[in-house]
């Protein structure tokens, strides 16, 4: 008798017998806005399966994805040593989370990734990106006695209380306060910065080295400058690399693109968990550790039910080998570059394409008010209803028409961030650029089909408010 025989349960019949409801189950269970948002600007898809760079539906149609999970698919999906890794830790049966002994896996993961910043000492192993921030804002603040940590405005550093308190974004604050002490500085400041040091209450400055909203990056020797400030201050710099970490900028933490550059804090997650089982860290040094966790009677004062799980660890320790062995950080500056300047070299071409930007395989494409007064009359009702439905505009075609999978980079901005598995390549990159040449094609030569949408999207903006 198998196991689905004596219990009952038989997870591929399952999702044989009810997967054609998921839609509906979403919108009766779970955040009913989802499949909302999904049914009106045609992201219902329905996905049978996935591998490496892309998705397959029903049909047996393959779809391109450049947004890797919002990072989270480092190496694409169901890499196979990962699932191998998975599969042996699973069939060897540990005696986890014990919370009375030592399993090896946390140690060993923790080797291998301080071995990429080696000016840390120490890592916490949590559950997510917003996990190893709260970590991050708790060490600082205890480490350093003081309560106000400060931010950038349109920083993005996860959705729990603590890390909300460093949110960028108003429309993501809205209805939560009151929230730990805080203060936004501009990235790129250091006059705001130093203006708010003085004050003497500052435990430390959490930063992105490129934000995901907008994909901005800090200001060449900012980060470098900033640190030589907070130290002076007794304050601590933050690096949030959940999502700017592990190879995607094209070395392996995005503060490492600026010499001298050590953050006292690193925050890790996404690409981490190999695209299974979730996983944050944060590295820091020893002395910040040694000062949370002063004696036996604090040895629980910091920690995660599920923090250090062995699956989590394996995938970990799987995906860093992976990594190394087929060079993926190298691999993704290549890459990176060679789709960055291909996108470049189109700027000139379309007056509604304004930039370029990013390193490695984190683009932003961003798109401005055109010059023609055809095209002008166009973007300023678009413009008039709700910023950001432009960007909507291109992203809708290039998954319809296309078939690849984009995301606008942040409410009320007019960014289409790319953020693809890190182990694409030119083939991926003629696919995205070929696509993307031929929408803005549409939209500037008149463009039927995507303006007319532009024209739904306004009247679901208008609907909404």
């Amino acid at each position: 008798m198998t196991v689905a025989e004596s219990t009952g349960f038989d997870l591929g019949r399952l999702l044989t017998e009810r997967g054609a409801e998921r839609y509906e189950l979403h919108a009766r269970y779970l955040n009913h806005q989802l499949p909302r948002m999904l049914h009106t600007i045609g992201f219902d898809k329905v996905y049978e399966r996935a591998e490496g760079a892309y998705f397959w539906d029903a049909d047996g149609q393959d779809y391109l994805d450049m947004l890797a999970g919002f990072g989270v698919m480092g190496l694409g999906r169901h890499h196979p040593v990962v699932r191998k890794a998975l599969h042996d830790v699973l069939d060897a049966g540990l005696a986890d989370l014990t919370r009375f002994d030592c399993q090896p896996l946390p140690g060993l993961l923790a080797e291998r990734l301080l071995a990429h910043a080696p000016h840390l000492d120490r890592v916490f192993f949590g559950n997510s990106g917003t996990e190893a921030v709260e970590t991050a804002l708790k060490f600082a603040r205890y480490a350093t006695r003081k309560p106000r940590v400060l931010y950038c405005p349109h920083a993005f550093h996860g959705l729990t209380t603590g890390a909300l308190s460093v949110n960028g974004e108003d429309g993501f604050r809205d209805g939560f306060a009151p929230l730990l002490p805080d203060t936004a500085v501009p990235l790129g400041d250091l006059a705001a910065l130093e203006r708010e040091l003085r004050r003497g209450d500052v435990a430390a400055l959490v930063v992105e080295p490129i934000q995901g909203k907008g994909v901005l990056a800090a200001p060449p020797g900012y980060l470098r400058s900033a640190q030589d400030l907070l130290h002076r201050h007794r304050a601590l710099l933050i690096a949030d690399e959940v999502q700017t970490g592990m190879g995607r900028t094209g070395d392996f933490f995005g503060y490492q693109h600026e010499d001298g550059v050590e953050p006292d804090l690193v925050c890790v997650a996404k690409a981490l968990s190999g695209g299974y089982v979730p996983v944050g860290a944060t590295l820091g040094k020893d002395w910040i550790f040694k000062r949370v966790y002063s004696s036996m009677d604090r040895v629980l004062v910091h920690s995660a039910s599920f923090g250090s799980n062995a699956q989590a660890m394996a995938a970990g320790l799987a995906t860093l080998a992976v990594m190394e062995q087929e060079d993926v950080v190298a691999r993704a500056r290549r890459t990176g570059d060679l789709l960055r300047e291909r996108l470049a070299a189109l700027v000139p071409r379309y007056e509604l394409l304004h930039e370029v930007r990013g390193r490695g395989l984190m683009i932003g494409i961003e798109f401005g008010r055109p010059t023609s007064l055809k095209l002008r009359s166009r973007w300023t009702m678009l413009q008039a209803a709700r910023k950001g439905l432009f960007a909507q505009l291109v992203v809708a075609p290039l998954l319809h028409r296309h078939r690849i999978l984009t995301q606008v980079s942040g409410d009320h901005l007019e960014v289409i961030k790319l953020i693809p598995p890190l182990i694409i390549g030119e083939p991926e990159v003629d696919r995205f650029v070929a696509a993307f040449t031929d929408v803005m094609d549409d939209a500037h030569d008149g463009g039927g089909l995507l303006w007319e949408f532009g024209k739904t999207l306004v009247k679901q903006a208008v609907a909404s408010r």
